[in-house]
C-alpha cells in the first residue's frame, strides 16, 4: 500500500498524549518546547493534519501544539451515551492548559476550532492573549429544522450500532479513491493533491480488503450538535472579549464568514488596533491548507507582534 505520510513537513515535532477521563487527547507539539506554544485546533471531521502546510511557515521561536479533538484523528472517542457538541468541546481548551500548567493560552482555530476559540475567549477572557481564526467567526446557522431531527436520529442509530456489536467495518476505498471522496465531500476545499495531510491521521487499513482503507474517526461525530449563537448573544460575547489581538482570515470563495458576523466583527474591531481581517481571494473553506503561503503572510507578523520571542514562559 502506498504511503500516506505527507512529504513536506519540515519541522521537528513530538507526539503528545493528554490524559482525559474517557481516554486521551492526541497531539503534536511542533518546534520550541521551552516556551508556551500556540494551541491549534482543527475543524469538524478534520484532524491536526489540517495545519501540515502552515506550520513550517510560522516563526521558529514559538512552538505550536496541534491536537485532535475527541472522536477525530487519533484521539479517544467519547463514551457511549455522551454526545459530541461544540459547547463541551470548548472545555478541551482549559483541560490542555491544566495539563501543561499554562495560565494563559494563545489560540489558533479553523472552522469548529475557531468557534471554540471565540466561545472560550468570551467565557474566560483573562486567560486568552490572542486568537487566530481561520475562515470562521460564528457557527453557521442551520436553517432547516429537519436537519437537526435527522442528526439526532442518526446519532442514536450510530450509538446503538456501536453498543450492540452490529457496527461493521465502514465502507473502504483505495487511497486514490479516498482522496477523491475527501475532495468531493469538502467541495474541493481539500483538493486531491493535499488530501494526504488529512488522511494520514484518520484512516485505518481494512481487514476485509487489505489494499483498501476506511475512515477511522467516530461515526457519531458526523451528527454532532451545532451550538447556534444568535446575534444578541454573539454581540455580548464579543464585548467580553473586548480589545484582544484577534486575526480573522476568510477564504474568498467560502460562505462561513458572512453578513451575520458583521456586528460581532464590528464590536471586536471597535477601538481595537489589534484586530485584523483579511480575505484570501480564490480560496475555499480550508484557506490555511489551500493558501498556506498567503495566510502565513498575515499570521507571521501577527504572532511576532503579540507573542514576541522570549516573552511568554511556561
Amino acid at each position: 500500500m502506498e504511503s500516506l505520510s505527507p512529504n513536506d513537513i519540515r519541522l521537528q515535532y513530538e507526539d503528545v498524549t493528554i490524559p482525559a477521563p474517557w481516554g486521551f487527547i492526541s497531539g503534536r507539539w511542533y518546534g520550541n518546547r521551552t516556551e508556551r506554544p500556540i494551541l491549534a485546533i482543527h475543524g469538524w471531521l478534520d484532524n491536526l493534519g489540517t495545519y501540515d502546510r502552515l506550520i513550517p511557515m510560522l516563526p521558529d521561536y514559538i512552538g505550536v501544539l496541534c491536537i485532535d479533538l475527541p472522536g477525530h484523528g487519533r484521539s479517544s472517542r467519547l463514551p457511549s451515551g455522551i454526545h459530541y457538541n461544540v459547547y463541551d468541546y470548548v472545555f478541551i481548551i482549559p483541560r490542555v492548559m491544566k495539563e501543561f500548567g499554562w495560565s494563559k493560552v494563545s489560540l489558533m482555530g479553523h472552522s469548529l476550532g475557531g468557534v471554540m476559540s471565540f466561545m472560550y475567549a468570551a467565557m474566560a477572557p483573562g486567560s486568552v492573549d490572542m486568537i487566530i481564526s481561520l475562515d470562521v467567526l460564528l457557527p453557521r446557522r442551520v436553517e432547516d429544522p429537519s436537519k437537526l431531527t435527522k442528526d439526532i436520529e442518526g446519532y442514536l442509530i450510530e450509538e446503538k450500532r456501536q453498543a450492540d456489536g452490529t457496527e461493521h467495518e465502514p465502507p473502504s476505498f483505495t487511497l486514490s479513491s479516498m482522496r477523491k471522496v475527501l475532495a468531493r465531500n469538502s467541495n474541493n476545499s481539500v483538493p486531491e493533491d493535499m488530501a494526504n495531510h488529512m488522511l494520514h491521521r484518520q484512516v485505518a487499513k481494512s481487514q476485509m480488503y487489505p489494499e483498501k482503507v476506511f475512515f477511522s474517526r467516530d461515526n457519531r461525530v458526523k451528527f454532532y450538535h451545532i451550538f447556534d449563537i444568535e446575534e444578541g448573544l454573539a454581540a455580548e460575547m464579543a464585548r467580553r472579549i473586548k480589545k484582544k489581538p484577534y486575526l480573522v482570515i476568510k477564504g474568498g470563495l467560502s460562505p462561513f464568514v458572512g453578513p451575520r458576523c458583521d456586528e460581532t466583527m464590528s464590536i471586536l474591531s471597535e477601538d481595537n488596533p489589534h484586530f485584523e481581517f483579511y480575505e484570501v481571494k480564490g480560496a475555499k473553506h480550508h484557506v490555511h491548507l489551500q493558501a498556506a503561503e498567503e495566510c502565513a503572510r498575515y499570521i507571521v507578523p501577527f504572532i511576532r507582534n503579540h507573542r514576541p520571542s522570549k516573552i511568554s514562559k511556561l
